[in-house]
């Protein structure tokens, strides 16, 4: 269904777009993050139903996200084995549930993942913290092959319709190659519109943009 709506996207425009953000006299000493700009037209954020939907993208779009590992022993060894953080149970539980604490610790994470066994117990053991930062764990048992699972993680976005019309997501880096950005683009931007109540039509405007670049409008 998502690639019945493909032909809305200029491929020569989007092209053209990428070409002039990735164009080498602007590198910088940083990757930068190449974001989808979304304005909707034609929705009243206060009647219509607020769409949320998530979707993984062929090529990570941020992959200096910082992850963290909420887990039981295997999971605090697989952790430590690739070199990603972690912390067990005995150490949630010694947060007390109180606000600040958590709040500290957990704000550089992007990305928790949480052993079955203890995403079950975050209310009990950390109260309503995570769920109030928006950064309820990811479930992760032990059949799951974790790198995967952070691979995943990273590459999955998420669109969600808030109190306002317009969005930005982070849809990829000028680390990739232009292919790769047109990818990620044309897959978010179908996706999107997928959530939609009426597709297409319901998109004022789409822009690309590197983190210190300029605006690029590739649709409307």
């Amino acid at each position: 269904m998502i690639n019945g709506w493909m032909s809305k996207l200029s491929a020569d425009l989007l092209k053209r777009s990428l070409a002039e953000i990735n164009a080498p006299d602007k590198k910088r000493k940083f990757t930068e993050t190449l974001e989808l700009q979304v304005g909707l037209k034609d929705y009243d954020p206060q009647k219509d139903k607020r769409f949320s939907g998530t979707i993984r993208l062929p090529h990570v779009p941020r992959p200096n996200m910082k992850v963290i590992v909420l887990g039981d022993q295997v999971h605090c060894d697989e952790a430590q084995a690739l070199g990603v953080a972690f912390i067990d149970q005995e150490s949630l539980r010694k947060f007390n549930k109180q606000w600040k604490p958590i709040k500290k610790f957990f704000k550089p994470y992007t990305i928790l993942l949480g052993s079955d066994t203890i995403v079950k117990n975050i209310p009990r053991l950390l109260g309503p913290s995570l769920s109030k930062m928006n950064k309820f764990p990811i479930s992760l048992s032990h059949s799951d092959n974790l790198q995967e699972k952070i691979n995943e993680a990273k590459a999955t976005i998420k669109f969600q319709l808030k109190k306002v019309l317009c969005m930005g997501v982070a849809v990829g880096n000028l680390g990739l190659t232009q292919d790769e950005q047109r990818q990620n683009v044309t897959l978010a931007a179908n996706f999107l519109c997928s959530l939609l109540k009426k597709n297409w039509n319901n998109i004022r405007s789409l822009h690309i943009k590197s983190t210190m670049g300029k605006p690029h409008r590739i649709y409307g």
